[in-house]
């Protein structure tokens, strides 16, 4: 292992604060299913274990587990902090169904439906201008799941020309839509989950050639958006299971 000068933890602070791309991985699995995957580019690994727990041939620095406290966003981080970019994906036609996240803020949410979306054979998720996939809350709460799914990253134009170039089919989550349960789906589908507080938004409405709900008794206007999005994919996606 090396030794790390105070001017090389000095500058990963730094970065810390500045660099909005790379990534602080805290949690031993999550960081082994990221290499495993192949979805990030590790700059170095960071420990005060003797050794790490698994197979890695970069750059290991020995370090006090004050410093992993600085550079963690948890409170109680595991002994071994990797240093990463995040891999970049072509974006390519859904060959599964597929999520579409329109401008969700909250990273719990989004690191839920993630989880989620890989659980109900949901292989692609398209963020727009969501809250950015390298949020430290949003891969913690999908549990690694981020960098075991195709997610992209695109803005509301942009997914927008995406569909019309592919001839996709949109499904909007709302409460004034059909019942989900007395409803079935013979093509392939992407679901949208709207903003927290505003819903789908128009332009991404219009695109949808449906609108389904979760039924709920009279004085519940809504489930959270993790919540909803994970009930309806499910139930789309229950005959795989």
């Amino acid at each position: 292992m090396l030794k790390p000068t105070k001017n090389f933890i000095l500058n990963l602070k730094k970065q810390k604060r500045e660099n909005k791309s790379l990534l602080f991985l805290d949690n031993v699995k999550i960081i082994k299913d990221a290499l495993a995957n192949k979805t990030i580019k590790p700059e170095c690994i960071l420990t005060s274990l003797d050794s790490l727990p698994f197979e890695f041939e970069g750059e290991v620095y020995k370090v006090e587990s004050s410093i992993i406290e600085q550079l963690s966003d948890t409170k109680t981080p595991q002994k071994v902090l990797c240093i990463a970019c995040l891999s970049q994906y072509v974006v390519e036609q859904p060959k599964t169904n597929f999520l579409v996240l329109d401008s969700l803020q909250d990273p719990g949410n989004i690191g839920t439906l993630i989880r989620t979306a890989k659980a109900c054979g949901f292989e692609y998720v398209f963020m727009l201008d969501c809250v950015r996939k390298q949020n430290s809350k949003l891969i913690r709460s999908s549990v690694g799941a981020v960098f075991d799914s195709k997610v992209y990253e695109m803005s509301r134009q942009e997914f927008i020309d995406f569909v019309n170039k592919h001839n996709l089919s949109l499904v909007c989550c709302d409460m004034n839509g059909k019942n989900i349960f007395e409803l079935k789906f013979d093509k392939k589908i992407g679901v949208v989950i709207g903003n927290e507080g505003q819903g789908v938004s128009e332009e991404i409405a219009r695109l949808c050639y449906k609108t389904v709900k979760i039924p709920m008794k009279s004085g519940i206007e809504s489930l959270n958006a993790g919540v909803s999005g994970s009930i309806i994919m499910y139930q789309i996606n229950k005959d795989l299971f």
